[in-house]
């Protein structure tokens, strides 16, 4: 009977520690300025879409990329935050800021209240265009932002927003991709991937946002969840 109650127990605990949003998903849909996200899925006692938000508008969405979800049990909420970059802001056009947005969800055995509000702007160091292409990658402690518009990317520390200004090439190279793997290193790379006597160069960072290689060479990371898109690199 102690070893019944025992894998009980093991069952009981591994129960407990999943996430309250483990069988929910989020679609987002572009709708003309603005993005529109759905929460769908099921609950312990229901199924079907249980609410959503939306983000913008936006002059020129560059890119967006969800962080990692912050659990807590004991309200049964998740709480997470979504980046979405902006590459044509200002009177000029040109400028680049980053949006973030709080998303909570509340999950009872019956639904899921979702909550989305705008809870920080950022204006970076970036120049954008409205012809202009962005790159953006992140691990847990940073985001990585770039335009092909900027010989420069830089590092956004998401525990207080602090941005710092990534390394440059001489002669100056644009930014044309940021990748990540599964274990939080980051490549930034700058100028062209193919071709004869092109300048280029990769810079490649450790999940605590410090350099680890730094060299020619348009270099580019895989993880394990998105494929790399060849054809869409310069």
């Amino acid at each position: 009977m102690a070893c019944v109650i025992s894998a009980l127990t093991l069952v009981i605990h591994a129960s407990a520690g999943t996430p309250p949003d483990a069988t929910l998903y989020t679609t987002y849909q572009i709708n003309g300025a603005t993005v529109d996200l759905s929460v769908c899925g099921s609950t312990q006692q229901s199924s079907g879409c249980y609410g959503g938000g939306t983000l913008g508008p936006f002059v020129r969405l560059g890119a967006l990329i969800e962080g990692n979800p912050s659990v807590n049990l004991a309200t049964n909420t998740v709480t997470r935050y979504i980046y979405a970059l902006d590459i044509a802001e200002g009177t000029n056009s040109n400028g680049v800021d980053l949006y973030v947005y709080k998303k909570t969800d509340t999950i009872t055995p019956t639904f899921d209240t979702v909550n989305v509000t705008l809870f920080k702007t950022v204006s970076l160091p970036l120049t954008g265009g409205s012809a202009a292409s962005a790159s953006m990658a992140a691990n847990t402690k940073s985001l990585f932002i770039g335009t092909n518009q900027s010989t420069h990317a830089v590092r956004l520390q998401k525990s207080n927003f602090a941005v710092v200004e990534s390394g440059s090439f001489t002669p100056p190279i644009p930014v044309t991709a940021i990748t990540a793997d599964k274990y939080g290193y980051v490549t930034v790379t700058f100028g062209a991937f193919s071709g004869f006597d092109v300048e280029n160069g990769s810079t490649v960072y450790g999940p605590d946002g410090s350099v680890q290689q730094d060299g020619s060479g348009a270099s580019f990371m895989l993880s394990t969840d998105q494929a790399v898109l060849p054809t869409t690199f310069p």
